[in-house]
């Protein structure tokens, strides 16, 4: 069991938790949520020890083992296969002496140490792991030095996942991750035997993997039973909960202040009005649940073009002369499409990507683009250059020099940057409310084409909800390139894949494409990409369509929670019927009269349960 009890952190005069408190299970998955700034990674922190906490403490289990990743990747000229092997340092230890161990007696303990810890087979438990974060048998084996950030962050994960701690816990674990890693590392959290606290705004990983939500809003921790669509469920209850409380309460409040204000100068009622003075002084308020206004994305929509916007024949693109990365590139894009652009880290999607984008020049081919397009180009890479001590409205400024300041302040309010929040400086602002000034500067000039490359890395999971909505809404054409499957699913409705060198269109959907990257589903021969062909839908039906869905699909879910609870209060009056020294206190007093209406009314109430149940099953069931 991992206990949190009464944390309170304070940084720089801020707040951060404030007497935090949360029991996780063992055994438990755990997700911890929260906006961007929350507080979820300084908890962290505080679970591993890395900070102090100003007030409570962490309760662990004695000699639990607990594994987080580094801020810094690992480095040298060691490969990824030794790295992640020298994460078990007992295995290392043991190895290490051997090697130099004479004594007959101290060297048979060794290696049965070595056979009880199962040390043989790590090379090959190694090696399954860093193939499912995506390393080859010769990545394994290259130099650490030679890779990227991205890819020395794997590693890191390779290792920590390979040490098996008692406790797991990964902040953003997916944010280094293409979508085939994304998958394999959801179904090794499914089958892990231990606690595991992840934070992730990845909604698909909160539902599949996590059996608890652990949301931190205001410093404080509340813990939700199941996944992520769940704690939406149970949050929008308690928000209603909270509202009448705090309705009821403000009600109460003004009442009393009403009558200390009439009675407190009348020496009959002095003391009375004193009494409820103090009454108002101890009366604690009830927060209402905060939410930020201004979280938005408003893309700015284009001037119509003529199809197509760009088309490539038989093209090639690359960086070393003579050295193609994608080659017999036959693409269209029209101004109604939304590309979801899929394969492995590596493959060539931020190539081609950059090919659309005009930043890379065709190697062969042909490639023909509109004269009057423009094209909005979003990277992380922009995100982390933002320059920290200028503001959003100076970043806008410059870039939209000799428009009015109307103009530049339109295009801020658009993406939540209004009044004091343009002029903040970036150095103070998140990881999502950069990624949103980046998208709001290069959206300026109402682009016919928007290519995002993994535009949710930074973003929490409202604001990805945010994002989507905005990309449905805009008119042009959009290029994802996103491990988020939430946001592929919603928003694209034409897949590419990028693989062996080329990029062609995937036929199937995106679970036959998830299928088939977990070996679950093969594509026929002469079906899938070398057709080339499909039948575009309306995008605006399109999405309507899954929003639709999606809706559809939540309402069973309440439905199906409240039956359960209506039928757990029928067993409860049953109870109380039958058996009333074994019911509850409440219930046992009731007379057999008010027992029988309340399960009348349960039970009317139940049937249309059912039936609404029932007609949204046979709706979803009929649905093409």
């Amino acid at each position: 069991m991992l206990g949190i009890n009464a944390i309170t952190v304070r940084l720089g005069g801020r707040t951060i938790l404030d007497r935090a408190t949360a029991t996780i299970p063992p055994g438990s998955c755990v997700g911890l949520i929260g906006r961007n700034g929350a507080g979820k990674s300084t908890l962290m922190k505080v679970i591993t020890g890395a900070i102090d906490p100003d007030e409570g403490s962490i309760d662990l289990p004695k000699a639990a083992r607990l594994g987080y990743i580094a801020q810094d990747a690992p480095s040298g000229t060691a490969t990824p296969a030794e790295t992640v092997l020298a994460a078990d340092a007992e295995r290392a230890a043991l190895l290490e002496e051997a090697d130099r161990c004479t004594d007959a007696h101290r060297l048979g303990d060794i290696h049965d140490r070595l056979l009880a810890i199962d040390a043989y087979t790590a090379p090959s438990r190694a090696a399954r792991i860093l193939t499912g974060l995506g390393f080859d048998e010769d990545m394994q084996n290259q130099p650490l030095d030679s890779f990227s950030g991205g890819w020395k962050m794997r590693v890191a994960l390779a290792a920590l996942l390979y040490s098996a701690p008692d406790v797991l816990l990964l902040d953003e674990p997916s944010n280094h991750l293409d979508l085939e890693a994304t998958l394999w590392l959801e179904n090794f959290l499914k089958n892990y035997p231990a606690t595991v606290v992840v934070i992730s705004h990845e909604r698909d990983l909160l539902n599949n993997v996590v059996d608890n939500i652990l949301h931190l809003q205001g410093g404080k921790l509340t813990l939700y039973s199941g996944g992520y669509d769940s704690f939406e469920h149970q949050r929008a209850e308690r928000a209603v909960q909270l509202a009448a409380a705090k309705a009821s309460q403000d009600a109460q409040r003004a009442r009393l202040q009403d009558y200390v204000a009439r009675n407190s100068a009348r020496a009959s009622t002095a003391r009375q009005a004193q009494s409820r003075a103090k009454m108002l002084a101890k009366m604690q308020p009830i927060a209402a649940l905060m939410e930020d206004p201004s979280l938005s994305f408003g893309f700015p929509n284009p001037a119509e073009l003529k199809p197509p916007l760009i088309t490539l024949d038989l093209a090639a693109v690359g960086y070393a002369p003579d050295t193609p990365i994608l080659k017999r590139l036959n693409l269209r894009i029209d101004p109604d499409d939304r590309i979801a652009l899929l394969g492995r880290n590596g493959n060539g999607k931020t190539t081609l990507a950059r090919l659309l984008a005009a930043q890379l020049a065709p190697m062969g081919g042909e490639m023909n683009a509109s004269g009057k397009m423009q094209v909005g180009y979003f990277t992380q890479y922009q995100v982390e250059e933002l320059a920290g001590d200028s503001t959003p409205l100076e970043h806008m400024s410059r870039v939209m020099q000799g428009k009015p300041p109307g103009a530049v302040r339109a295009q801020l309010g658009r993406f939540g940057f209004s009044g004091d929040r343009a002029t903040q400086q970036v150095s103070k602002l998140s990881g999502g409310e950069r990624a949103r000034l980046a998208l709001a500067l290069i959206t300026r000039d109402a682009p016919h084409l928007l290519i995002l490359d993994e535009p949710t890395n930074h973003l929490d999971v409202d604001a990805r909800e945010a994002l989507v909505q905005a990309l449905n809404d805009y008119e042009g054409a959009v290029i994802l390139i996103s491990h988020d499957r939430h946001m592929v699913e919603l928003t694209a409705d034409r897949l590419v894949l990028v693989d062996e060198g080329t990029a062609q269109d995937y036929a199937g959907s995106m679970e036959d494409y998830i299928d088939y990257v977990l070996g679950r589903n093969q594509p026929k021969a002469g079906e899938g990409a070398s057709k080339g062909k499909v039948v575009k839908k309306d995008r605006k039906t399109a999405a309507k369509a899954r929003e639709a869905a999606r809706a559809v699909n939540q309402k069973i879910t309440v439905i199906e929670q409240d039956i359960a609870r209506m039928e757990a209060e029928c067993s409860a009056i049953d109870q109380a019927m039958f058996e009333p020294s074994a019911a509850a206190p409440e219930l046992a007093k009731l007379p057999m009269s008010e027992l029988s209406r309340k399960r009348g009314k349960l039970t009317a109430a139940l049937e249309e349960h059912e039936a609404a149940w029932l007609a949204l099953s046979e709706r979803v069931d009929n649905d093409p």
